[in-house]
This record gives C-alpha cells, sequence and structure tokens, in this order.
C-alpha cells in the first residue's frame, strides 16, 4: 500500500505542476492562458487582458493546493476534487473559446489550440489517475490521534 500512495504522490505532484505551468504556455491562437481573466469563463472570452492573480491560473494553483492537503491527508478525494477543478475550468474555457471564435481549431503555425491546454489536460487528467492509484488511509490509520509529522 505505501508504494501505491508514493506512486500516486508523484503523479499528483507531476500532474498539479503540469497544471500550474499551463497559464504559462500559448492557449489559443498563440494567446497564454495567462491573458484570460477568471470573469472571461462565464461571461465570454474577451481580448481584454488579465493581471496574473485575476487569471486562469488563480484556480489551477487551488486545485495545486488542494493537491497538496490531499497528499498531506492520504485524500484520494481530495486529490480527485483537484483533478476535477482542473478540468472543469479547462473544459468551460474551451466551451468559451468555442462560443467567441466560433470553433475550435487544433494545431496549426501560430494558431489553434496550443500546448497550455493539452499540459492543463493532462494535468487534470494525472490528477484524477493518481487518486485511482493511491489506496489512501486504512482504517487502522486513521485510528491513530498523534499527528503524521510524528509517526
Amino acid at each position: 500500500m505505501m508504494i501505491r500512495n508514493v506512486i500516486g504522490s508523484v503523479l499528483a505532484l507531476i500532474g498539479a505542476t503540469a497544471a500550474v505551468w499551463s497559464p504559462f504556455r500559448d492557449w489559443y491562437d498563440g494567446r497564454h492562458g495567462r491573458d484570460y481573466r477568471i470573469q472571461d469563463l462565464f461571461n465570454g472570452i474577451s481580448d481584454t487582458g488579465a493581471e496574473l492573480r485575476g487569471s486562469i491560473l488563480l484556480p489551477f494553483a487551488f486545485a495545486a493546493l488542494v493537491t497538496l492537503i490531499g497528499l498531506v491527508l492520504r485524500s484520494r478525494l481530495l486529490v480527485a476534487l483537484a483533478g476535477v477543478i482542473v478540468l472543469g475550468f479547462t473544459v468551460l474555457w474551451m466551451v468559451r473559446q468555442g462560443q467567441a471564435a466560433g470553433s475550435l481549431t487544433v494545431g496549426g503555425v501560430g494558431g489553434g489550440l496550443g500546448y497550455g491546454v493539452a499540459w492543463a489536460v493532462g494535468g487534470g487528467v494525472l490528477l484524477l489517475v493518481a487518486a485511482a492509484v493511491m489506496s489512501g488511509r486504512t482504517s487502522a490509520e486513521s485510528d491513530h490521534t498523534e499527528p503524521l509529522i510524528l509517526r
């Protein structure tokens, strides 16, 4: 069981890193993910740029925080929730971008979906795989009242 938790933890860390790194890559037509405002996901994509703290990096950073908490607590549910957050915001962005552009295209020189979207999707999927691989805490471990650090 310990090996499963280690492998799941490594996969979760890689997935969270990919998700947080994705806004710094091209998402669509050469525009970086950090340039999309969070409110664009709910009100429609605009040409207005975003400050870093108001960009779609924020939900991915939150998902990374949830991942870290999930790993410390060995909670499969929290790691899976982080994956759902990443995939949910990525799919929501894809829907809004598709509405704004009329369609989504893949590839092309300087056009279409960029590597940032692939990193976000890959990170979200890795988080879900990590949650499936992890064995989590057993009932015997959860009966102890001492902190994890002291064990």
